[in-house]
């Protein structure tokens, strides 16, 4: 092989001053590429943040060589393709042009801007004129030399790469790759790879794949944001996965016993050098993602190597982090590899199986039910009407649409939470009694529907019906409309619309006097905020401004109001059922707005708070800010139909009531009397007594509090990092500087901070685990004591306690 690259060596002359710059550039190139990309160190390297950039760097210096290559005169690219054409002179077996031996000993004696070939220099080897290699290419197209010029950059890699590789398996690889260029070159034709390697896929399922197919097994029942964080999780992993520079089978060698373990790696190996890592430089070659090429053999042989690595490297980049990325790295991707290792491991995990299907989860189902293309200015239609004219500006919410999106998100419960559902149904312990048949709760259904079961008072005058009941019966008898409207600049708008628009704006200017009416004007008619209009006999009585932010995730809510004459009449529980309705459906789980001190008790009673649970990041320089408003948040659960919620929670209520009834008939039997005492005896248990465990007495177990243990500190240790690496928690890490904040110890007498929590556990003070939360207690109570409701402060409290007791209750520490 020595003779062989000492051949090569001598066929990459160069033909002048660019050809020698050509050379230093391909060294530069590929010794980059080999030091950070080409598998020249022995061990893995992980794809850390500095590995990424220096890969992105390699990658663009290689792309900006080939353009520069690109641009040359048009002779200047045939002097190049000479050293790697064959001459074309009959008989002549010469495949590419070498220079002449006095050339190369006169080398350093030219003048830097003098060429050291032209097209009448001899061939050293043939001792044809160079004009003879490069006939057959002047009749080539710009595009087709350019092709042959980036293969030939890319074989100068691939040769400084095997000039630098230690690995013999390595350098082979590199080399059978230079020698394929050369030909391809050599012949005009596309490289293809042939041989005992086989061609890409080479396992089924793929790694993606079964990544994808692991996210779904697992974390499907998972509400959304969840679900979008080990989503998250899983492409962060498959990026590192398909930028992971593997060990050599050399090495392999030395941690693996079994010798089939290291023949199958080492085919691998190959496979993943020749289709995955050198294309990645050398554009040239066919390039496969490492990901959907390879299956369980290659994810199992470096799995465990890979995560360690993995992890390493992310903790010894913890600092240089953002906060958000930081949680996300290393809270919850360490349990996300553990998980995934049970099922790469697992010889009955469903992921690797070809025919794997699993519904998607319901927010992900929405999005591909609802996805329908619209033209630039539409608004969706909800409901097709057949005589409106103006579809682009109107969006119609009629009954029976909403039934029918009740039956289809029913129906998507029922399938996503199939197996959810019979896992609690499994675990669940009945203590002897069974569960409801579907024919008791179908009768009880039918009982309470049926219109003699009610009567007397309580049949005209129902106790507590909900506030939106009204509205909906008027919505039901055609007496009121709700549509969503907007004013557009791309299209014209109809009249209608236009009038129901101004008589919107009159409505807020009414009911919203502390607003100008220009300030209203400006939102009312920007094309970018909709709004839900309540339209009463041909005109708006109400409505709803919004703005949605897609790319956010959310809706700020900016007016709301009703004309003081229709109030108390439940047309703003229903506006707001129906703006949460039409919001899911566009797969918006998200309200914000900024409420008023009169307009934030209708907000609670709409489900919305002042926990703000948005990072701020997401929101802030998008939403308007109003002076003395208070901030609110709402979050729509995606399988609800919030206009009909109500009726289905009173539903529930009575099919309960009625259940209680049946129940409490069955356990209202006369027993005989007890007549063992007749006979001599003095006691029995009271189990005994004919009719007590009907009436659902059990037994009463004495148990005795068990002391408090004195708690592993190491745990606590564990407990307080976590806490301490929260986004949350950097108003408690140290105590609070009274130069900074003068009269806080005068409201506050036992102040605490995670800094003294930490020298508590030094100093072992907590001799128990209550001494340990009640510390952590007052940090969040004197938060909340000293801090009003609206800052900051008071809801990284509220969000630190929260995932406090939920690191407590993980490790097995909390008892409430």
């Amino acid at each position: 092989m020595s003779s062989q690259l000492s051949d090569e060596i001598a066929d990459i002359a160069m033909t002048g001053t660019e050809a020698d710059s050509s050379q230093t550039h391909a060294h530069e190139a590929s010794s980059s590429v080999t030091a950070d990309d080409a598998s020249s160190s022995n061990a893995a390297t992980p794809a850390s943040s500095e590995g990424q950039a220096s890969r992105q760097s390699n990658l663009q210096r290689i792309q900006q060589r080939k353009n520069q290559v690109y641009n040359w005169p048009h002779n200047k690219k045939l002097l190049k393709l000479a050293i790697y054409s064959a001459c074309q002179t009959p008989d002549c077996a010469c495949n590419g042009w070498k220079t002449p031996v006095a050339q190369q000993t006169g080398k350093g004696s030219r003048a830097d801007n003098q060429p050291l070939a032209s097209f009448t220099d001899p061939c050293r080897n043939c001792n044809h004129i160079l004009e003879k290699h490069v006939t057959h290419l002047q009749g080539l197209s710009v595009t087709e030399v350019n092709k042959l010029l980036g293969a030939v950059v890319d074989v100068e890699n691939i040769f400084m790469s095997m000039h630098r590789e230690d690995d013999l398996d390595t350098k082979r690889v590199y080399y059978y790759l230079f020698k394929l260029l050369r030909k391809c070159i050599l012949t005009q034709t596309q490289p293809k790879i042939e041989g005992p390697l086989g061609q890409p896929p080479f396992e089924r399922p793929s790694i993606a794949k079964a990544i994808t197919n692991f996210v779904l097994y697992k974390f499907n029942t998972l509400p959304q944001r969840e679900w979008q964080t080990m989503y998250d999780l899983a492409k962060m992993f498959l990026h590192c996965f398909n930028h992971w520079n593997f060990e050599t089978p050399s090495v392999r060698k030395l941690q693996v016993s079994n010798p089939e373990d290291i023949s199958t790696y080492q085919i691998n190996y190959t496979r993943w050098l020749v289709f995955c890592h050198v294309p990645a430089f050398c554009d040239s070659l066919p390039h496969y993602e490492t990901s959907v090429v390879f299956g369980r053999t290659l994810l199992r042989a470096v799995f465990k190597s890979v995560c360690r690595q993995l992890m390493d490297k992310c903790r010894s980049e913890r600092d240089r982090m953002p906060p958000e990325k930081r949680v996300l790295v290393l809270n919850h991707f360490p349990r996300f590899l553990s998980l995934l290792e049970e099922e790469i491991f697992s010889v009955n995990s469903p992921i690797w199986d070809p025919d794997y299907k699993q519904q998607p989860p319901n927010h992900l189902q929405s999005i591909i039910d609802n996805k329908t293309p619209n033209r630039r200015g539409e608004f969706e239609r909800v409901t097709a009407t057949g005589e409106s004219k103006d579809g682009f500006t109107t969006v119609s919410l009629s009954s029976c649409s909403i039934k029918r999106e009740d039956l289809k998100r029913s129906s998507e419960v029922r399938s996503g939470d199939q197996g959810c559902k019979r896992r609690r149904l499994d675990d669940s312990i009945y203590d002897g009694t069974d569960d409801v048949s579907e024919r008791t709760v179908a009768d009880i259904v039918a009982t309470i529907t049926d219109p003699n079961y009610m009567c007397g008072p309580d049949a005209l005058f129902q106790m507590q019906a909900p506030r939106d009941e009204a509205a909906k019966l008027e919505e039901q008898r055609k007496l009121i409309e709700f549509h969503v409207i907007g004013n557009s600049l791309t299209g014209p708008v109809n009249k209608q619309t236009m009038l129901w628009l101004i008589g919107l704006h009159n409505v807020f200017s009414h009911q919203l006097p502390e607003m100008t009416k220009e300030y209203i004007s400006q939102l009312v008619f920007d094309p970018k905020h909709k709004t839900l209009a309540l339209i009463k006999e041909g005109r708006p009585i109400g409505g709803i401004c919004f703005r949605t932010f897609h790319s956010q995730g959310f809706s700020e809510v900016v007016f709301c109001a009703v004309t003081s004459n229709e109030q108390v009449k439940g047309y703003g529980t229903h506006l707001m059922n129906h703006l949460k309705d039409y919001h899911i459906r566009n797969n918006i789980l998200h309200f914000l707005t900024f409420a008023d001190e009169f307009a934030i008790g209708y907000f609670k009673k709409q489900g919305f708070s002042k926990d703000i649970k948005l990072p701020r990041t997401m929101y802030s320089g998008y939403i308007k800010d109003y002076e003395g408003a208070t901030l609110m948040h709402c979050e729509l659960n995606p399988r609800i139909v919030y206009t009909h919620f109500t009726a289905v929670i009173r539903r529930q209520k009575e099919i309960v009531k009625k259940l209680i009834d049946m129940r409490q008939k069955e356990v209202r039997k006369v027993h005989p009397g007890l007549t063992c005492f007749k006979e001599g005896v003095r006691s029995i248990p009271i189990d005994c007594i004919p009719g007590v465990r009907d009436a659902g007495w059990r037994e009463a177990r004495a148990t005795r509090a068990a002391p408090d243990p004195e708690p592993d500190p190491s745990a606590l240790r564990t407990i307080l990092h976590a806490v301490k690496n929260h986004a949350a928690a950097w108003p408690f890490l140290k105590p609070v500087d009274k130069a900074e904040v003068p009269d806080y110890y005068d409201h506050i007498k036992y102040p605490m901070d995670l800094r003294t929590m930490g020298e508590r556990i030094k100093a072992r003070y907590y001799a128990s685990r209550r001494l340990f939360v009640a510390d952590m207690a007052r940090i969040f109570s004197n938060c909340r004591l000293y801090n009003s409701p609206d800052t900051d402060y008071y809801r990284c409290a509220n969000t630190l306690e929260k995932y406090f007791q939920a690191k407590m209750k993980e490790l097995g520490l909390w008892d409430k």
